[in-house]
């Protein structure tokens, strides 16, 4: 009696995949058992992976001791502070010296500060603003000058930059200057402390 053949054999739980036969046969056939070594393959994956999961959930519970768990905590506590991003560090600008004082030609600014009373920092920069454009006559006002006016008329100093970049997103009162951390007043801003101010009580 002939030997047969071919033989062909899938151990799943082994993952093993074999395939007797003559020299004709194997290259015949090789491309159609390729599709189906692949899905013996994966078949032997899956029973391995689900083996692996069912001696797992068999298996009594394993309880961490206590410092392995205090441990992973302050491990995940460094993490967290290790991706934090840095604190952006404060431009720091100083008062500039700027001509405030009262003479025959001008107003002097705390005059000026008492007679339009302005209530906040927004109002108090935009007084000041204007006070540097139209009686110091300057195109611009820079944050430097804007500070001296605090200076001048003995207000504590605020964070100029935030103040100033708020009044132009928020109020419309102030714009953009040419120069690095300058400012110059609006028609708006204009109108309100030449017109608005002092604002009367309801």
């Amino acid at each position: 009696m002939s030997a047969p053949e071919a033989k062909f054999k899938i151990n799943v739980k082994e993952g093993s995949v074999e395939l007797e036969g003559n020299e004709q046969f194997v290259d015949k056939h090789l491309e159609k058992f390729e599709e189906i070594f692949k899905f013996a393959i994966q078949e032997a994956v899956k029973y391995k992976f689900e083996n692996t999961v069912a001696q797992i959930e068999n298996s009594p519970s394993i309880s961490l001791p206590s410092e392995t768990v205090t441990h992973t905590n302050d491990t995940s506590k460094r993490i967290t502070h290790v991706h934090k991003h840095p604190a952006k560090s404060s431009i720091i600008i100083p008062p500039t010296p700027v001509d405030l004082k009262a003479n025959e030609n001008k107003i002097g600014l705390r005059e000026f500060v008492i007679e339009k009373r302005p209530a906040n920092h927004y109002e108090k920069v935009a007084v000041f603003v204007y006070y540097l454009t139209k009686f110091n006559h300057k195109e611009e006002a820079k944050f430097g000058e804007i500070l001296s006016c605090y200076e001048e008329v003995g207000e504590k100093k605020p964070s100029i930059i935030d103040i100033v970049k708020n009044s132009i997103r928020y109020k419309g009162w102030l714009e953009v200057g040419q120069e690095r951390f300058s400012t110059r007043i609006t028609i708006s801003g204009e109108n309100f402390v030449k017109f608005d101010l002092p604002q009367t009580s309801s």
